[in-house]
């Protein structure tokens, strides 16, 4: 009995044993070539299971990093990665293979892509279709996306992602502006006027063909005249008036016989 006892006990000690000896996982695509990962890969991706797709191009990008077959997996990787949601991933993606092959045909497609990872982030832009305050977002992807649409149209100009770039950079300037005034309003109605007015100015500034400076050049007269700051307040009603003769805020004109609530339509 006691035999038997210390041979049982040594078999499960040899069985147990043996268990961390076996792979925890089977790799089932061990022995693929090259193409069959390509293959593989492409077909989870168009199946919109880009977990798989992105496991497959990583993997064929490992055991064959040289070769057409490791740069396409590059390329629809940080495709997959936009295609399942993951911004952060896709720009990472995009930036590395920009880095190693600068001159590769498809990088101003990396350019866009990155472009528009940025672009999509945050609920579409300050959450502009929600009713959370502007103020409180961060405009920096805006920022990011309108700099990596800029980089694609300068570098790439004849490029056939270019036009749309081209749509996105004309949104993106007047979201960023529509941004800052609406953070001078902010200031304006809580009696930060100078405040007020350097926000405006500084979206005129930068922004100067954006719709939303209509309301921030009328700021900046409001917020110079309640700053008694009377040239600076006349030069921006001239400018606003020159730009805007038929302004929605203005009820003949910006004069001081008009108060805050009879021009501003909050």
């Amino acid at each position: 009995m006691k035999h038997s006892l210390v041979t049982l006990a040594a078999l499960l000690a040899i069985a147990l044993g043996g268990c961390g000896l076996l792979p925890s996982e089977i790799d089932e695509t061990r022995g693929w070539s090259a193409a069959k990962l390509y293959s593989e890969a492409r077909s989870a991706l168009n199946d919109r299971n880009y977990e798989t797709a992105i496991k497959y191009y990583e993997k064929l990008e490992a055991r064959f990093p040289y070769g057409r077959y490791a740069q396409q997996a590059q390329i629809e990787t940080a495709y997959a990665y936009y295609k399942d949601g993951e911004p952060v991933s896709v720009i990472a993606a995009a930036d590395r293979f920009i880095k190693l092959h600068p001159n590769h045909p498809s990088v101003d497609y990396m350019y866009y892509l990155r472009g528009l990872a940025n672009f999509n982030d945050d609920l579409g832009l300050f959450g502009y279709v929600s009713a959370q305050d502007m103020t409180e977002r961060d405009p920096k992807a805006a920022v990011d996306a309108f700099e990596a649409f800029k980089s694609l149209v300068t570098r790439y100009p004849d490029s056939k992602y270019t036009p749309d770039a081209i749509q996105r950079m004309n949104y993106l300037v007047n979201a960023l502006a529509a941004h800052e005034v609406h953070v001078a309003r902010y200031y304006m109605k809580r009696g930060a006027f100078v405040a007020a007015a350097n926000r405006a100015q500084h979206a005129l500034k930068t922004y100067p063909q954006a719709p939303a400076n209509e309301e921030g050049l009328l700021i900046m007269v409001k917020a110079y005249d309640a700053l008694g700051m009377a040239d600076l307040r006349n030069d921006a009603e001239r400018v606003m008036l020159q730009n805007f003769p038929n302004s929605k805020y203005l009820k003949g004109g910006v004069s001081r016989d008009y108060s805050w609530w009879q021009i501003w339509n909050w």
